[in-house]
């Protein structure tokens, strides 16, 4: 029988059984359907109970609906095919089909076997030295419920029963050539063995995942986060997992990886979302938030904290007995040191503060009376002390003299460059202190990415506010999760670009990952962050006491060789050689360098940006600088094709396209206090096609 005709016989084989498991997963869903129904029904009953029947029966009419959802969230997770694999087994004939959901049949065999099940370890760490028993193992490729394709590898032939078909193609290959779309899709169908090893690491301690671009570090994450919460649900599930990405460009491309393998509970955040309450997105140019990184700033920002608040009152005249006592600028601020001196939260000191102020309203009664020949007794002072401490008078004084203070505020004080100036002394430099005061200056910009970390050390210097009357919040659905503001109860943290996190941001992620097991990924040769030995120190910091384990990803499965090629050359003097992956698909196509004058540039990307269009199935990005992202934004307007991108370097990281047109490499270069790490991230972007468009061939290496 020719070949051709013994894949057509096995691709009709295994679509048989992709069949009946796609019949059994429409049964599973109408009984969850049935469920659910039934749980609204047992709703309205419950009305018409007694008090505490009805709160017993709407308490498991919560938990029939709970459960019912969550049964129809994951059948309907998104997938593109359910069955992905089948094992063949050599000591007793067994066969196992895996998949994204463990699904059985009415009798209870099994059809398919979850992904993240020890039974479907094998499909990702069989080799032909240690088989682990099978025989043959076979990728198949779906689309929805067709089955397109198949793909064996043959561990131990010598078991091969007679008339056992072979078929392959290499079905790693075919998956890295098909096209890219808007968001990042699962790998769970090509998993590799060095992958598969990180993924299924003890959940404790610290797993650091370093590799270089393509390596599937981001990938191999997220999986690893839906293995654990398969495998320790129940340690891990309730108190849950958060996963840290760079920007929300790129949380919104890995967003669909957890959900289409089931997992729907995973809390998911960029570097500018972390802290309740503020969102954002712009990045601040690379020496403005080299500072604002810097742990330098903790001892500003509680230099800041101490500091008389701006509009304050300077003077406190109040009358006792037909005495005037008053407290002059000077005295006021000796008062406000000795409460700051005494340490602990400013937002929590006011009691201090008010004990401390009538303390030196005595002091002032002492002083007039002996002026005027008389004498304070230690009864009348402290008669002095009681009486003041409950007029309505003093206290309106002291909420406007002792105000709450928010994070929010006290930042946006720092823009007066004298304050700043007061905060940094010996810390920042007269040039640091005017780049800063300028950053925060306009009000309209927003907050910057960097900024969110700084908001957060203020958020826990000056403690938490004054509770204040609000709306009652909702009530979690049954074994639903309700977060509480500034959560800090994580059992498992995900951090994404590892590599770029600065000291202050390693501070305001630790916060969350107090209790926490982790998952850091990180290519140190890609990072933005110019001090990486005060970031690791913070890392540390971070992370504790907790076990360490590293692993190294090698193997470039995103870029063709030759584009990476142009790559390596672009960061070799940044890179020790085995700090830089090897590419293992080569395309024939080599990368397109073009020279061009600065005057034709728009034209050129333009131009560029159509054939790559015209070239490849998927996405075409343009990536640039990020302070000119809006003049490239214009250029292309009239290019209405969704699969174009428009990004700058910073928020390139982490994302891929079938084709990328990068401009100007030499102004990423200058943008970055780093240099060509940041270019080599931009141009390890493409998987199949790359135009580099520059009127400055400096970037280029001799």
């Amino acid at each position: 029988m020719s070949q051709s005709r013994i894949r057509k016989a096995e691709i009709a084989l295994e679509q048989a059984h992709v069949d009946r498991v796609y019949q059994r997963l429409e049964q599973l869903r109408a009984q969850a359907e049935q469920m659910l129904a039934k749980g609204y029904q047992m709703g309205h009953g419950a009305q018409r109970e007694a008090v505490f029947e009805q709160a017993s029966m709407l308490f498991e009419r919560d938990m029939m609906v709970y459960h019912a959802s969550q049964t129809l969230q994951r059948l309907d997770a998104e997938y593109e095919g359910l069955v992905f694999g089948r094992l063949d087994h050599a000591s007793n004939g067994d066969v196992v089909y895996v998949g994204r959901l463990g699904i059985r049949d009415a009798d209870f065999n099994n059809l398919v076997t979850d992904w993240r099940a020890p039974a479907a370890a094998p499909f990702y760490q069989a080799t032909a030295e240690q088989p682990m028993d099978v025989m043959r193992r076979r990728v198949i490729r779906c689309s929805g419920q067709q089955v397109l394709n198949v793909d064996d590898d043959v561990l131990m032939p010598e078991a091969l029963p007679e008339g056992m078909a072979v078929v392959g193609e290499g079905a790693l290959m075919a998956a890295l050539g098909r096209a890219r779309g808007e968001h990042m899709r699962d790998i769970v169908a090509t998993i590799q063995k060095e992958q598969d090893e990180v993924i299924r690491a003890p959940w404790q301690g610290v797993t650091e995942i370093t590799g270089g671009p393509g390596t599937g570090k981001t990938a191999v994450a997220l999986h690893r986060a839906a293995y654990l919460l398969y495998r320790h649900r129940k340690r891990l599930g309730g108190a849950g997992v958060l996963v840290i990405g760079p920007s929300e460009v790129f949380t919104n491309y890995i967003s669909r990886v957890l959900p289409s393998m089931g997992e729907t509970d995973v809390e998911l955040r960029s570097l500018g979302t972390v802290l309740d309450g503020v969102k954002a997105e712009r990045f601040d140019p690379a020496p403005v938030a080299a500072i604002k990184g810097s742990l330098r700033m903790r001892k500003v920002l509680l230099r800041a904290i101490r500091d008389t608040p701006p509009d304050v009152p300077t003077q406190m005249r109040i009358t006792y007995k037909g005495d005037v006592l008053r407290l002059e600028t000077d005295q006021l601020e000796k008062v406000r040191k000795r409460v700051h001196a005494r340490g602990g939260q400013p937002n929590r000191s006011r009691v201090r503060a008010a004990e401390m102020l009538l303390e030196a309203l005595a002091d002032v009664a002492e002083k007039n009376a002996r002026d005027d020949g008389t004498e304070l007794t230690p009864a009348a002072r402290h008669e002095l002390i009681m009486e003041l401490g409950e007029r309505i008078d003093f206290h309106r004084f002291l909420v406007v003299w002792w105000p709450e203070l928010r994070p929010t505020e006290i930042l946006r004080w720092l823009s007066d460059e004298q304050r700043l100036a007061r905060a940094a002394r010996n810390v920042l430099t007269k040039e640091e202190i005017s780049l800063l005061s300028r950053s925060w200056a306009d009000e309209s910009a927003g907050w910057s990415v960097a900024d969110v970390a700084l908001l957060d050390e203020l958020r826990v210097l000056v403690g938490k506010p004054k509770r204040r009357r609000s709306a009652p919040e909702p009530e979690p659905a049954p074994g639903g999760r309700h977060r509480p503001e500034h959560y800090d109860e994580y059992s498992h943290i995900v951090v994404d670009e590892a590599q770029d996190l600065s000291p202050m941001q390693w501070r305001m992620i630790g916060r969350r990952g107090r209790y926490a097991s982790w998952t850091v990924v990180g290519d140190p040769v890609q990072s933005s962050w110019p001090k990486p030995e005060e970031a690791d120190l913070a890392a540390a910091d971070a992370f504790g006491k907790a076990t360490r384990r590293r692993f190294a990803l090698r193997t470039n499965y995103r870029n063709s060789a030759e584009i990476f090629a142009l790559a390596s050359r672009v960061v070799a003097e940044h890179a020790d050689p085995d700090q830089l992956p090897e590419a293992v698909r080569h395309t024939g196509i080599e990368p397109d360098v073009r020279e061009v004058d600065a005057e034709s540039m728009a034209d050129e990307v333009r131009r560029a940006a159509k054939e790559l269009l015209a070239a490849v199935d998927g996405t075409v990005g343009v990536i640039s600088a990020m302070d000119r992202v809006g003049t490239v934004e214009k250029w292309l307007a009239a290019m209405s094709d969704d699969r174009l991108r428009v990004v700058g370097s910073l928020d390139a990281k982490g994302l891929e396209y079938d084709a990328v047109v990068l401009l100007e490499p030499r102004e990423l270069i200058d943008e970055s206090v780093t240099g060509r790490r940041v270019l080599y991230v931009a141009l390890t972007r493409a998987t199949q096609q790359l135009v580099v468009v520059a009127s400055d061939p400096s970037w280029l290496p001799d």
